[in-house]
């Protein structure tokens, strides 16, 4: 690897790989009830897919440590990852199919998601472990999703957590945190909506239990961002136009680790990701809209 690469912040996510098959429709339909969509399209997905290649636009050397299936769709993630400067060295094949994600958005770029897992949740922890371990650099910042299995994740975090790298979680889709998995110091991130699944007890108390910090996302409205011994800080986000914002909460999230493998500040770090998340909503999809380095304006950050 030249040298250019090894100055390169070094990120390592840990994370689903997904088919997304995306229908417009005018609104998103209620129980029971059948709406008529158009312009059906497929495109590589998954949280952890999404969030690599939002890291490596950015200009993060990126890892991806996942599965995927021996088949069609596991082929085509593949190809999309590596043309994204992606490294699918640590990458491993499943007796499943590759992930799959069914999307509905409407008119205002609103959607609601359906994941058929399938390959994600063969990546064991041994796998994990073994995986960050061996990255071939002296300082990472790792980012796991919950389109994982829990084992998959603590591993990641312990692994982290031995090797002195820093670990963030984005606890999507949202599900009870384990007294173990917060006691490996994760920077914790999710939405307004997991907030209630994620801090049942008060985000007071889950700070209590080793995160140093917990990142609530707000959409249009920015992020809220709470640390360990400092007051709560709230992130405004630009006004854009909307396409829609499937792949917001990925591309705050590679943005987020990308300025943190920097050495930036929680806030600084957090106020990049705003406007790079920002500029991902412009485009339909979950990866075109991904914004690269130049388009992120760093401001103060």
């Amino acid at each position: 690897m030249d040298t250019t690469a090894r100055s390169r912040p070094a990120v390592a996510v840990v994370g689903s790989v997904n088919i997304d098959l995306a229908l417009r429709v005018p609104s998103l339909p209620r129980p029971g009830e059948t709406v008529t969509g158009s312009g059906l399209s497929r495109s590589g997905g998954g949280k952890g897919a999404n969030q690599a290649v939002a890291a490596a636009r950015l200009g993060a050397r990126v890892w991806l440590i996942a599965e995927r299936g021996d088949d069609a769709f596991g082929e085509a993630a593949l190809a999309e990852l590596a043309g994204e400067d992606v490294d699918i060295s640590l990458m491993g094949t499943g007796l499943q199919a590759t992930g799959v994600a069914l999307l509905l958005v409407d008119d205002d770029g609103e959607n609601v998601i359906a994941v058929a897992p399938g390959a994600n949740l063969e990546l064991t922890p041994e796998r994990v472990e073994a995986a960050v371990r061996a990255l071939p650099v002296a300082d990472a910042v790792v980012l796991a999703c919950h389109e994982i299995s829990d084992e998959a994740v603590l591993a990641a975090a312990q692994a982290a957590q031995s090797r002195g790298f820093r670990m963030l979680l984005n606890a999507a889709p949202a599900r009870p945190l384990s007294t173990k998995l917060m006691s490996t110091a994760p920077v914790v991130i999710c939405n307004q909506v997991e907030l209630a699944v994620v801090a049942s007890a008060g985000v007071d108390r889950l700070l209590t239990q080793g995160p140093p910090a917990l990142l609530v996302t707000m959409g249009a409205f920015g992020v809220d961002l709470y640390s360990v011994g400092k007051p709560s800080r709230h992130i405004p986000a630009p006004k854009v136009d909307v396409q829609d914002t499937i792949g917001a909460g990925d591309a705050f999230c590679g943005a987020f680790a990308t300025r943190l493998a920097e050495g930036a500040s929680l806030e600084r770090a957090a106020s990049f990701a705003v406007r790079a998340a920002a500029l991902s909503v412009g485009s339909p999809g979950a990866r075109a809209g991904l914004p690269r380095r130049f388009e992120v304006r760093d401001g103060n950050a």
